[in-house]
């Protein structure tokens, strides 16, 4: 396994001038290996998003830079940019921001038509327990069955990269608790590496890999040795 598939070294972002200038990101530092779940961890403010966005090549940072598989990112042109993220990375945010008037097929075969190798869109709708609900539009579904559309979305692209961005943010306890076991078997059955944002202290028991940070900076970087699965996590 790659120690470096992904490689954030020495990362300094700033918003504002002067006065209000805000150091968000402080010089942060890790690597993920590829096919990990790994967990940024952390309370509001801490980076999180900042971090997550100059990954997913929508921001830029100050200083230093991130690398995917060798390649780093501070090089790409904007046309480049743009294919990187269409091609190496899948997205699941906290609002579904699905297309309200294609169904629940039509919405995930966005996502293949994006990748040169996507996944068959069938079996995604089957893993993702979304067979019988295939034909019916957004509004016809729960929150639950929402975001299960939005992660086929995402991993119909067969992404070297699933970014989650608090997934389960919107969501009860219970669907929660279905919603990250999707994106664990996901991981398991695909082996896309999953980087998720969250300020749940619970998630990161669920695991490989769970980046603390606060205040823009790494405060703790470790692997778990022992993963509970999805199932089995209590908050």
């Amino acid at each position: 396994m790659q120690n470096d598939f992904l490689e954030i070294k020495d990362l300094k972002k700033c918003f504002g001038n002067g006065e209000a200038k805000q150091e968000v990101l402080r010089g942060m530092n890790f690597t993920v290996k590829k096919g990990e779940f790994c967990v940024l961890l952390g309370p509001s403010g801490s980076g999180k998003s900042t971090l997550l966005n100059i990954i997913g090549g929508i921001d830029t940072p100050d200083s230093g830079f991130v690398s995917i598989a060798g390649d780093k990112l501070e090089d790409m042109n904007e046309k480049q940019l743009t294919i990187y993220r269409r091609k190496h990375l899948g997205y699941v945010f906290q609002m579904y921001n699905l297309i309200p008037n294609l169904n629940v097929k039509e919405n995930i075969e966005v996502g293949a038509y994006l990748s040169d190798h996507p996944l068959d869109v069938e079996e995604v709708l089957t893993t993702l327990g979304l067979q019988e609900h295939k034909y019916k539009y957004p509004n016809q579904l729960s929150g639950g069955q929402q975001q299960r559309v939005s992660i086929g979305r995402a991993v119909v692209k067969n992404p070297d990269i699933l970014m989650c961005d608090e997934p389960t943010g919107a969501l009860d306890y219970k669907t929660s608790k279905e919603i990250l076991s999707l994106i664990e078997e996901c991981n398991k059955k695909y082996g896309s590496t999953i980087i998720m944002v969250t300020h749940n202290e619970a998630i990161r028991f669920m695991a490989d890999h769970v980046v603390r940070l606060r205040d823009g900076v790494v405060r703790h970087n470790e692997r778990n040795e022992t993963k509970i699965p999805a199932v089995e996590l209590e908050w």
